[in-house]
């Protein structure tokens, strides 16, 4: 056998082969490489480019943005399907036949500039897509399509389907509900804080020929949003919003020009779920139009300025907004001044709560075990802490008994309870009552007051005093709401929320949301005595002047004075005054939160801007919500009630569980309404103001009438209808004897203020 000459690579050609091959790699991972990049950069180009060469049909189909709904099922926010005009110039091009019968239709149905629709259509007659109208209703577009299906001739016009958002009640409830932009992003309130849950999913309808020149279609349906079903009663939304506006009405330009206050809330609340039925601030703005700027008239103008730091912050100006104003404004201004009307104040808005805070520091001291029920406590009107003096609103009130502390609203008495309790105590219980947390309520924008509130280690004994009774820290309307509901209902503090249920389109329940309980703040011991110290604030303390007619409620009032910005001390003139309350006194169902900021008025330490607000609410709510009336009806508030057209009964007592209902004139159990004049003598525990064991009259004691009363001996100043004290000056409501300057606070600018609350609240 012949041996053969093998070839073999030489050691030369083997490193060209490697080189080569090497070579090769990199070339095909640069077009890897390559590949990827066009097709993230490029995609949609490239896509166009190749889909234009085929003939197809592509279609979005919108999905509807699910729908906000009352606890009624009213509808709030709704979504209604509108068409957007679509010119297909190349379309109309295509046969000569077409351009003038579908010029002629389209100017017939629709309000056109039809010189500019012939140009464009003349001009680009390659151009599939002009859209010159938007957002029409099916009721505007019908005609056009009767025409387009009476005359074959008219075509290149087709309709694109979208929804809008719309709102049924205008502005009702829009601190609530937030609204929506074009492209379905919610902004503020329930619209931003749901707008995953309120959104869908588009589907899309493809069309396109196949290789047998036979039309195929795929249709991927849209997924529409969820539906949300708030705790919201529209009927109750629009109590609070009337009464809103009719304190505005009363007390714009009373002193200064501008609006009745700075900001005005109001939050009502179910007692034992934590579910919101109104919650509303003024002014509203209009959720169909929220660049309408008439709600900005009569507030203060807000700018952007740049702080000593460096940094931009917004600021109030002491210029009122008017007409004027408005066309002033650049596009950047006017969108920073509607930016603050869309908050709302009730969740966003800080301030100090002031005498509001008192239950909470009572109930705190009692759960501690620092103080007892039958504790008495002496007020001589002033208390030197820290080497100031901190005074007491009323001046010397001598032994008073918890109950009176709290119905008087005495500052000596909470700074003692403070001091007995201690700065740790004292901080750990508000944490317990979440001040100075959020509630995490189910809307956008909730503030968080970590930073305005006090740490034991950095809590001084004046801080703590001035704690005590609601100052030098801050909170928001929701958080006190929030915590008061727990005083009152044995203790359990529930998580505030404003929906309760999603739906699918289906009508099927994707999800319930139940009242969570988070923890037990106080002891259903503690919560009845609250209960009974509230009370005794309506019956003769003062918050008098919140009682409905007909019905004995509790509550507490409150007044913080604002810090100067000028100055940062505390302001002798400026104000915060506030009502926090509950229905009924012996079976607290709702409560009620009212705060006004800085009413316009001269005197604006008066707890009476925030409790006739309440009263007037809860007359025309409490029947509505069909809670029996407890007091007797004087002729007077029988007028009134007429007025409001209310139906009115004499069911003092009657509950809807005795199923009885006496005729009018024929009480239950001592409240006739004829029994011996309605002085206070008559019947078992419900006589005069209707406060319980036999308290008659506005005697925190009982067994004295209303006629024995101090405040009755005082002459009526001819002015101002009220009765003075000749003593001390102080003024006295003639009939009811409640304090009419009822301001709990005492300005004193050398107390020092905590040096994290804002100058300018609300701005920062």
């Amino acid at each position: 056998m012949k041996n053969r000459n093998v070839k073999k690579f030489s050691i030369k050609m083997q490193k060209k082969l490697v080189v080569l091959f090497i070579l090769l790699l990199f070339l095909f991972i640069g077009l890897i490489i390559r590949l990827v990049w066009i097709t993230r950069e490029n995609e949609t180009d490239y896509q166009k480019q190749v889909l234009s060469q085929q003939q197809y049909t592509s279609t979005t189909i919108p999905f509807r943005r699910g729908n906000i709904l009352d606890v009624k099922g009213t509808r709030l926010a709704t979504s209604e399907k509108v068409y957007n005009l679509v010119i297909d110039a190349k379309v109309m091009n295509y046969r000569s036949q077409y351009l003038e019968p579908t010029l002629k239709a389209l100017g017939d149905n629709f309000d056109l500039d039809m010189t500019a629709i012939r140009a464009h259509v003349t001009t680009n007659k390659k151009s599939s897509w002009y859209v010159p109208l938007r957002q029409l209703t099916y009721e505007e577009i019908s005609g056009f399509q009767e025409a387009q299906q009476a005359d074959s001739n008219i075509q290149g016009v087709w309709f694109e389907e979208e929804y809008r958002r719309i709102y049924p009640y205008g502005s009702l409830a829009s601190d609530v509900i937030g609204f929506s932009d074009r492209d379905n992003m919610g902004r503020y309130g329930l619209e931003e804080y749901y707008n995953d849950t309120l959104n869908g999913v588009n589907g899309r309808e493809y069309g396109y020929l196949n290789d047998d020149l036979t039309l195929e279609r795929t249709v991927k349906s849209a997924v529409d949003g969820y539906d949300l079903h708030s705790t919201i009663d529209a009927n109750l939304q629009m109590m609070v919003e009337k009464y809103l506006k009719q304190y505005n009405d009363e007390q714009t330009d009373a002193f200064t020009k501008g609006n009745g206050a700075e900001n005005v809330g109001c939050v009502m609340m179910d007692v034992n779920t934590g579910e919101v039925l109104a919650m509303a601030s003024y002014p509203p703005y209009d959720l169909n139009d929220v660049r309408n700027t008439d709600s900005l008239l009569g507030t203060r103008l807000l700018e952007e300025i740049t702080n000593a730091a460096g940094y931009k912050e917004i600021r109030k100006t002491d210029t009122v907004i008017t007409e004027e104003v408005l066309a002033s404004l650049s596009e950047e201004q006017l969108y920073v001044n509607l930016n603050y009307l869309w908050q709302n104040y009730c969740i966003t808005g800080t301030y100090e709560p002031g005498s509001t805070a008192k239950p909470f520091t009572v109930a705190s001291a009692l759960e501690d075990g620092v103080i007892s029920p039958d504790l008495n406590l002496e007020c001589n009107g002033v208390m030197e802490i820290g080497g100031y003096d901190i005074k007491c609103h009323n001046g010397p009130e001598g032994w008073l008994t918890l109950e009176q502390a709290v119905a008087n609203s005495c500052n000596v008495s909470m700074m003692k309870i403070a001091q007995l309790m201690g700065t740790d105590e004292f901080c750990e219980f508000q944490q317990i009552f979440n001040i100075g947390l959020k509630t995490n309520i189910d809307l956008a924008g909730e503030a968080r007051t970590a930073n305005l509130v006090y740490v034991a280690d950095n809590m001084g004994p004046t801080d703590l005093a001035t704690n005590s009774f609601g100052q030098n820290y801050n909170v928001t309307m929701i958080e006190m709401i929030a915590g008061f509901c727990s005083l009152i209902n044995g203790g359990y503090y529930y998580e505030p929320h404003v929906v309760n249920k999603i739906t699918n389109s289906n009508g099927a329940t994707v999800q319930n949301i139940e009242p969570r309980v988070l923890k037990q703040t106080v002891s259903e011991s503690t919560s009845e005595l609250i209960r009974q110290y509230c009370r005794a604030v309506v019956a003769y303390g003062t918050g008098v002047t919140a009682r409905p007619a007909g019905y004995m409620i509790g509550g507490k009032t409150g007044t913080a004075e604002t810090i100067d910005p000028n100055t940062n001390k505390r302001s002798e003139t400026e104000h915060v005054v506030s009502f926090i309350g509950y229905a009924p006194a012996d079976d607290p169902q709702i409560a009620i939160y009212v705060v006004v900021d800085r009413p316009n008025s001269d005197k604006q330490g008066n707890a009476r801007y925030a409790t006739k607000i309440v009263r007037n609410i809860l007359t025309e709510a409490l029947p509505y919500l069909n809670i029996f009336m407890t007091e007797e009806v004087s002729e007077e508030e029988r007028q009134e009630l007429e007025a409001l057209q209310l139906s009115i009964t004499s069911q003092y007592t009657q509950t809807p569980e005795s199923g009885e209902e006496p005729e009018n004139g024929e009480g239950a159990e001592g409240n006739q309404t004829g029994q011996e004049g309605n002085n206070g003598t008559g019947g078992e525990g419900n006589g005069g103001t209707g406060s319980e064991g036999g308290q008659e009259g506005n005697s925190p004691e009982g067994g004295q009438g209303a006629a024995e009363q101090p405040w009755m001996a005082y002459p009526i100043d001819p002015e101002t209808g009220y009765r003075v004290d000749p003593a001390t000056g102080r003024s006295y409501d003639a009939q009811t004897g409640a304090p009419i300057d009822q301001g709990e606070s005492v300005p004193d600018p050398g107390i020092p203020v905590n040096p994290n609350l804002p100058v300018n609240p609300n701005m920062e």
